[in-house]
């Protein structure tokens, strides 16, 4: 049994599984007794023969294949790994100490059937992420994607460091102040975990063919598993990375802060809406009940910065880095063409938006136009 998960007995002598965190746990009638002490013996010490011989000893009654069966049934819950898998190649003793906690995080949420806890990480291993924009919401994502383990981050920024900056932009110090981005980013993130490959340059985006430049240097294909856009300029970004994201079938993630409204963006082409029709199914389900000829920006008014401190885009950049996670391993399971978040204003309402995909979208729809 998975340590995070071990079982504990219910007052009434059913078995629950798997910690009592809402999405993991599950509750097993056990009226004879023998599937909690099939927990018990499943602590990690023993083979499949020294198990079966456990349980016969203890429950001679129960047929062995009725044991079989339960074992597997706990495995395809994901309740069950094996403790002397050796650990993936590609991934070493260094590993072994540096991302154990992380590990066993991803082995906590992980409910798929895995020949050894270590396989998502070496999913992280073997990712490649484009990172473009790294100031509040960019610079936390790519600080945790680097600390986590991902093999090779490439960061995007046409931006110097301002003290501006420094209320939100938590990758860079004082010392940083009129050296471009991308630099100092480069070094606080290779100083950060040295396993990781990373590399940067200073480039603004203007317009569909930077991204598809980026992306796809003449290949057909991405060079990225991922984009996290942390941009925020020019407005058009998003819409232009949904469509060369959707072109070139890359998954992206994109997240920002609008006052003490804190979101993130889940999107791989092909599941679900897309960018676009998430926005469009976002735009109809508002009533703001403006009066005929004012602008959305009197409900919403627009300003030339966007208020932020260091906790909004802290929390910004986590939620865009766990969603990254999550579409790159696999861990938790994650069905993309969403909006989730958190609302400072009112803890308890979480923000989750999903909208259906729209077929008259100009992005993903039938007819649609896309980039090259």
């Amino acid at each position: 049994m998975k340590p995070e998960h071990r079982a504990y007995r219910t007052v009434d002598g059913n078995v629950r599984i798997g910690s009592v965190i809402y999405g993991i746990g599950a509750e097993i009638e056990d009226p004879d007794g023998w599937i909690w002490t099939l927990t018990e013996v499943m602590d990690g010490t023993r083979t499949a023969d020294g198990i079966a011989a456990e349980m016969t000893a203890a429950h001679p009654a129960v047929p062995l294949d009725t044991v079989s069966a339960a074992i597997a049934d706990l495995r395809d819950a994901g309740f069950v790994d094996d403790a002397a898998a050796p650990l993936p190649e590609g991934l070493g003793d260094r590993d072994r100490v540096r991302h154990a906690r992380g590990v066993a995080l991803l082995r906590w949420m992980d409910l798929s059937s895995r020949a050894s806890p270590w396989n998502a990480q070496l999913r992280l291993r073997r990712a490649r992420v484009l990172v473009l924009g790294v100031g509040g919401t960019g610079g936390v994502a790519a600080q945790m994607l680097v600390a986590a383990g991902v093999g090779q981050v490439h960061l995007v920024d046409p931006d110097v460091v301002e003290l501006s900056n420094l209320n939100r932009q938590l990758l860079y110090r004082e010392a940083d102040i009129g050296r471009p981005k991308v630099d100092a980013a480069l070094a606080a993130l290779r100083g950060l975990n040295s396993d990781v490959t990373v590399t940067g340059e200073r480039r603004e985006v203007g317009g569909p063919d930077d991204l598809v430049a980026l992306l796809a240097p003449g290949e057909g294909r991405s060079r990225y598993d991922l984009l996290v856009l942390g941009a925020d300029r020019p407005p058009e970004i998003r819409r232009w990375a949904n469509r060369v994201c959707l072109a070139f079938g890359v998954p992206w993630v994109e997240g920002g802060y609008r006052g003490p409204l804190v979101t993130a963006g889940v999107h791989r082409p092909g599941e679900g809406p897309c960018w676009e029709c998430q926005r469009a199914g976002e735009d109809a389900r508002r009533d703001l009940r403006l009066r005929p000829g004012q602008s959305e920006d009197a409900a919403s008014p627009r300003m030339p910065w966007n208020p932020a401190s260091a906790v909004t885009a802290g929390l910004s950049g986590t939620l865009v880095a766990h969603a990254a996670m999550a579409l790159l391993t696999g861990v938790p399971p994650m069905t993309p063409g969403f909006r989730y978040g958190i609302n400072l204003m009112a803890l308890g309402e979480p923000v989750l938006q999903r909208h259906p995909r729209r077929p008259d979208c100009p992005a993903c729809g039938a007819g649609a136009i896309r980039p090259t």
